[in-house]
């Protein structure tokens, strides 16, 4: 007899175990040394900027921007795998109690991240405000019950198959979070926060009675669950093998003239495949494109003098580590060991493109420096990332890859 206790059980305890096996070795690497250092920069920087905050500012409007981005995104954790279309679909019916438990693990979990959130923007309103923390558990409780509601909304909105329903919902629902953050941190009247609650029983109401005969899109819960956990998978993989790991390749023609630079020659093939696959794969352009903008913002607004050099060190490492996975990327490709090349012309062809990317972001650190007037730290950056560079390259990635 089908037992959905136990199946939610099941799926529930091994995709925790598998979290915390790959964990394990997230943890173990010196990698999260380097990220403590950098939140803690980024933690003395941001006190020092809430110092200078004055009462005009408008603390109120900026935490509801941000906040409402966490409360809007929430998705539901519902453990599927791909062969539940098929063997899961008949017994639809009996599986409310089993997306009922994953709907509170997920707000277990993404309240935990909400909370980590507020404490964040917190001392943002303390110190406009004037009013301390003394706010801070009630203010929390009230945007844990809203998060409650959007997950329950995403789950009616589960039901469509369309995608501009998906986002219209997602704009609805950021502005009316925002709207009702906004007036709960300026304290507005009890009666207006009333209002908004009733219109957010409204809106689910609706979605719940039209949803009421529609069944579950399988393909795209299925879909949505290993995306997520794609994203973890990738993070993972840089500090041991994933086999449930699934490439995603994008054509991007539009950087075909990157390609075009590099000469048709034997001795060359590896540094063709190697650029291919950095500008065709979403998990390594994604990641330099990613770690670039964060970089430049950190050291545009929230470092100056010795703290952009540190930074602009931090993000090439964090670049350049993340990147040492593409090495392996074609590992389990036998056709690429036939290629007529040797192992030294390989081992040149990655280290080359791995300095001209990590090269190409300590330019584009100087230049905003420079677009700040500070010209002698933005010299300072570019000859500190170019010397970091070529240390990283030609010393510390070659004994990183023989591990």
């Amino acid at each position: 007899m089908f037992d959905e206790n136990k199946l939610w059980r099941d799926r529930a305890g091994g995709r925790m175990k598998d979290l915390g096996r790959y964990l394990r070795y997230i943890f173990n690497g010196h990698l999260v040394i380097v990220l403590l250092f950098l939140i803690g920069t980024a933690a003395f920087y941001y006190q020092e900027w809430i110092k200078t905050l004055s009462t005009n500012f408008p603390a109120a409007l900026v935490i509801a921007v941000l906040i409402s981005i966490f409360v809007t995104y929430s998705p539901v954790y519902n453990f599927l795998l791909e062969a539940d279309k098929v063997f899961l679909l008949p017994l639809e019916e009996k599986l409310k109690g089993y997306f009922l438990r994953s709907g509170i693990s997920s707000i277990v979990f993404q309240g935990y991240i909400l909370l980590l959130v507020s404490a964040v923007l917190m001392p943002i309103y303390a110190k406009v405000s004037g009013n301390g923390f003394g706010l801070f558990i009630p203010f929390f409780l009230v945007l844990l019950l809203i998060k409650a509601w959007n997950l329950a909304a995403t789950w009616k909105i589960q039901f469509y198959v369309e995608t501009s329903v998906h986002r219209w919902d997602f704009l609805v629902r950021y502005l009316i979070n925002a709207v009702f953050t906004y007036l709960m941190f300026k304290q507005a009247n009890l009666f207006i926060l009333i209002i908004i609650g009733f219109i957010m029983v409204l809106y689910y109401y609706s979605f719940h009675v039209r949803t009421t005969k529609m069944g579950l899109k399988w393909d795209q819960l299925i879909a949505s669950e290993e995306k997520r956990m794609s994203s973890f998978y990738r993070l993972a993989n840089l500090f041991t093998d994933v086999p449930k790991l699934k490439e995603t390749v994008k054509r991007r023609k539009y950087l075909d003239f990157l390609i075009s630079k590099i000469p048709f020659s034997q001795e060359k093939t590896y540094l063709y495949l190697f650029t291919r696959t950095f500008l065709r794969s979403s998990d390594y352009l994604g990641l330099f494109v990613r770690l670039t903008v964060i970089g430049v913002l950190a050291i545009y607004f929230i470092s100056s003098g010795i703290g952009q050099l540190l930074l602009t060190v931090l993000f090439l490492y964090l670049t350049g580590f993340q990147l040492l996975p593409l090495w392996n990327h074609h590992q389990n490709k036998l056709w690429v060991d036939l290629y007529p090349v040797s192992q030294r012309e390989k081992t040149a062809s990655f280290h080359f493109l791995l300095m001209l990317v990590l090269v190409v972001q300590s330019f584009i650190f100087s230049l905003f420096i420079l677009l700040k007037a500070e010209w002698f730290y933005s010299l300072l950056v570019l000859g500190a990332g170019l010397v970091f560079s070529y240390i990283f390259v030609y010393f510390y990635s070659k004994s990183r890859l023989k591990k």
